[in-house]
């Protein structure tokens, strides 16, 4: 098992979450109230994708059904069974599901609320996931995000003042995670593991991460949420690959030296840039809490999917499979991807947690800046 401190405010918090995944209804465009951001950029992997492999050619993709089964009942290219962690996150701030990049639609006036330009398989490195092949990389969804900002000038047009509204917007980036299961942990594919110690590997990762966060501040961006990589050793297909009824500790461990420096490199951004807020979310921790704690939080399956046959829980589901019914008492829908329902969790922990779950704060104090 892994490690995280539980109090007494765990189990307020945790039933406060249980009425929140209840009344919320996934079939909502993501406008609740007025915004609090012009708009919200966000980049990642398959945590965070919400169609942008679907115009790729990849082998991984998720539009197909029983993905999508609670998002309006069909199939949208989003890694879950209903909506991802910033589709809730939008939901909060007031703005609609920002569309991927990738959609030939995501033009004009769509562009103005935010863009997705996550990309499943994708990660710091550029090689990261190659063996899945298309996917935007970091470095290639920055290169997106620069197309972008030439629609928004000419979109916005002489009355409206880009650089303001690039700087009360907010870019989510949730990246590190397949640049270990699917490159440092694959030795027969990669020969990263070969050529770098845990603690190097996480040293390059941040080096190449901070020169395309700084790419993005330098064109305009100045609120930024960078999250944190969750416990890999406790999903599926990790588990598949460890002893039975365990994490993987060993994959666990080597986690540590990234989120521990991508936290330091929160405070050294916020140093050296006066004027902007960094604010890194500790995905370990809360999802440690959930895994350490599942009754609190109303689960009670943590090693498995919810899609999937359990000699199957190493891959993503298959087409057509029939998922579990009680889907909202499983904390992985594939082997890979957490449920809804603890995407409604973690971005809780976002929105309003304290220091510990989201620093140096929130991303409610975050949008109120």
């Amino acid at each position: 098992m892994i490690r995280a401190h539980v109090d007494r405010r765990l189990v307020f918090f945790a039933i406060f979450i249980a009425i929140f995944v209840v009344v919320v209804d996934s079939s909502s465009l993501g406008v609740v109230g007025a915004p609090m951001i012009p708009a919200m950029f966000v980049f990642g992997d398959s945590l965070v994708d919400n169609g942008n492999n679907n115009y790729l050619s990849s082998i991984a993709k998720a539009n197909y059904m029983p993905y999508g089964v609670d998002f309006n009942g069909w199939p949208t290219g989003r890694f879950s069974n209903g909506r991802t962690i910033v589709d809730i996150l939008a939901e909060k701030l007031g703005i609609p599901y920002v569309p991927s990049y990738a959609d030939p639609s995501t033009r004009g006036a769509r562009i103005l609320g935010g863009v997705n330009y996550a990309s499943a398989a994708a990660g710091i490195l550029d090689e990261t996931g190659q063996h899945y092949g298309e996917r935007y990389s970091l470095s290639q969804q920055v290169l997106n995000f620069e197309s972008t900002l030439d629609q928004l000038r000419s979109q916005m047009g002489a009355g409206r003042n880009l650089t303001q509204y690039l700087a009360r917007s907010i870019a989510v980036l949730v990246f590190g995670s397949n640049d270990y299961i699917n490159n440092y942990l694959m030795p027969s594919l990669y020969p990263s593991s070969y050529n770098y110690s845990p603690q190097d590997f996480a040293n390059l990762l941040l080096n190449h991460y901070a020169r395309q966060i700084l790419a993005l501040y330098s064109v305009g961006l100045r609120k930024f949420l960078l999250a944190g990589i969750g416990p890999l050793g406790c999903i599926p297909n990790q588990r598949a690959t460890g002893p039975p009824g365990r994490c993987v500790n060993n994959v666990n461990e080597i986690l540590g030296t990234y989120n521990v420096g991508l936290r330091s490199l929160v405070d050294q951004l916020n140093s050296n840039h006066p004027g902007s807020i960094f604010v890194y979310a500790n995905t370990y921790g809360a999802f440690g809490d959930i895994l350490n704690n599942p009754a609190i939080y109303g689960f009670s399956v943590i090693d498995r999917g919810c899609c999937g046959l359990r000699s199957q829980e190493e891959i993503t589901c298959l087409p057509l499979s029939v998922p579990c019914v009680n889907r909202n008492q499983y904390v992985f829908w594939d082997a890979f991807h957490p449920t809804q329902a603890v995407n409604a969790i973690l971005a809780q922990r976002v929105w309003v947690g304290p220091p510990s779950d989201c620093y140096p704060i929130n991303m409610q104090q975050m949008a109120l800046i």
